[in-house]
């Protein structure tokens, strides 16, 4: 997500930061190029104005063209600038009310509405403790009720049971019904959705929210739809009065004029974001840390918060451990790359690396990505205990018995072991250089220590 718009950013603030001293005309410049890079990254236009005209009205001060270090003070003008687009500062769900509260879920049809329903309710009873009970008013899209049931199984909450005929008002009132009997603190309702915006759809959802007056209303709009999910906001919120925005997809490659579009154009901040399938994969929208992303300035916070959940912490003291003492056989890799692969896809993991924007694509176009971890994973299982303690006694036949047990190749079982020698090889030299730490003095060193607190790349 926002790889284009940060890549563009990036070149326009270097070659800001090269120049030195500062004309308006090279601020007017860089503006129109930011302009163009938010246009073509699908921001609506009233939004584009009102940003750039922000960013000129500060930038083009004196205290700015004249200061040590102007285009540095120009990239903080964009980057706060762009936090105040994406709503400032995170707004949480609201959850100061009298249980049972009410979170009405609406939204188009295939925006990840049902399966955010459940990751929420999931967010809720782990994170706050929360009692939930999930609902699905969707009577229009076949088996949408039993999914929102599976779901709830997989979350481990309860799903309000199934009675068949009953209509979306009906169950919804059923649904609170139930929760005040048996005292739930919160009532997820998953409405319908449609293909496209219309007078049914709006009806339904206007009458189920007169009927519960929810505390939160929470718009799921998928960011991969660009311009199209702000539209949906607008007709949303003119009907509904959304409180709240959940951004699903936000770990895709869409250009990410949607988010940065939300909290203009509706007024409600985008308060969630989905970053992958698994029902764990939602996060709290951080503007800042989001705009830092867009900047190249990464989302080190982010990261290792995402690591603190995932990583089993006294696994990877175990490995830290024998690795140091170069004591790493294949099962000690599997189990590094099932780490990392809890974490989210590894482009996802880049994102959040401060400079690494202009590393990434190439990093990616190495094929890197956790479903290549998984098949990595599948040969190592494939392989006795021996093998995979003395990867040195895979030969030919081993490497095709191995190649059949896990539906690879030949040539992937080689590439996997290529892989494992070089980071062996990589951790001998460690050892014998000090350990990680005096080896990352010494890359310092050769790469000429960066620029002034910059990352070297």
């Amino acid at each position: 997500m926002f790889d284009t718009l940060s890549g563009k950013f990036s070149d326009i603030f270097d070659r800001l930061r090269r120049r030195g001293a500062l004309s308006e005309a090279d601020v007017n410049d860089a503006l129109r190029e930011i302009r163009l890079a938010l246009l073509d990254a699908d921001v609506a236009l009233p939004v584009v104005k009102d940003f750039v005209t922000k960013v000129k009205e500060q930038a083009v001060g004196a205290e700015v063209l004249r200061s040590v270090s102007p285009g540095q003070m120009v990239v903080k003008i964009v980057n706060d600038a762009l936090i105040e687009a994406l709503g400032g500062s995170p707004t949480p769900l609201n959850l100061l009310a009298p249980a049972p509260i009410p979170f009405l879920m609406v939204g188009l049809q295939g925006s990840g509405k049902t399966t955010t329903s459940a990751k929420i309710a999931l967010r809720l009873k782990t994170r706050e403790r929360k009692k939930v009970l999930l609902a699905s008013l969707d009577t229009q899209r076949p088996a949408a009720q039993l999914q929102l049931e599976q779901l709830a199984q997989k979350a481990e909450v309860v799903s309000l049971p199934i009675i068949a005929g009953q209509t979306p008002l009906q169950i919804a009132q059923r649904a609170m019904d139930t929760a005040r009997r048996e005292v739930y603190d919160v009532v997820i309702l998953d409405t319908a959705g449609r293909l496209s915006i219309d007078l049914a759809l709006m009806e339904e959802v206007k009458a189920i929210r007169a009927a519960v007056n929810p505390v939160e209303t929470l718009l799921v709009v998928d960011a991969m739809t660009g311009q199209d999910a702000v539209t949906t906001a607008t007709a949303f919120n003119e009907a509904v009065q959304i409180t709240g925005i959940v951004m699903t997809r936000l770990d895709g490659d869409a250009r990410g004029g949607a988010a940065l579009s939300m909290r203009s154009v509706t007024g409600a901040p985008i308060k969630l974001a989905g970053m992958g399938e698994k029902l764990d994969a939602l996060d709290e929208f951080n503007p800042e840390r989001i705009a830092g992303r867009i900047l190249g300035m990464g989302d080190i916070v982010g990261l290792v918060e995402r690591a603190a959940q995932n990583i089993d912490q006294e696994e990877a003291e175990k490995l830290a451990k024998k690795m140091a003492k170069g004591k790493f056989d294949l099962d000690d890799y599997a189990s590094q790359l099932k780490q990392i692969s809890k974490m989210g896809s590894l482009s996802g993991i880049l994102g959040m690396l401060p400079g690494i924007g202009k590393m990434k694509q190439q990093i990616e176009a190495a094929n890197l990505d956790t479903t290549v971890f998984k098949k990595h994973i599948a040969i190592i299982n494939s392989m006795t205990q021996a093998e995979r303690k003395a990867p040195d006694i895979m030969k030919a036949s081993r490497k095709k018995r191995v190649a059949a047990g896990s539906g690879t190749t030949v040539q992937e079982v080689n590439k996997l072991l290529k892989q494992f020698d070089d980071m062996s090889a990589m951790m001998k030299r460690m050892n014998k250089m000090g350990g990680p730490a005096a080896m990352m003095r010494q890359m310092q060193s050769m790469m000429g220590q960066g620029k002034a607190g910059r990352p070297p790349f």
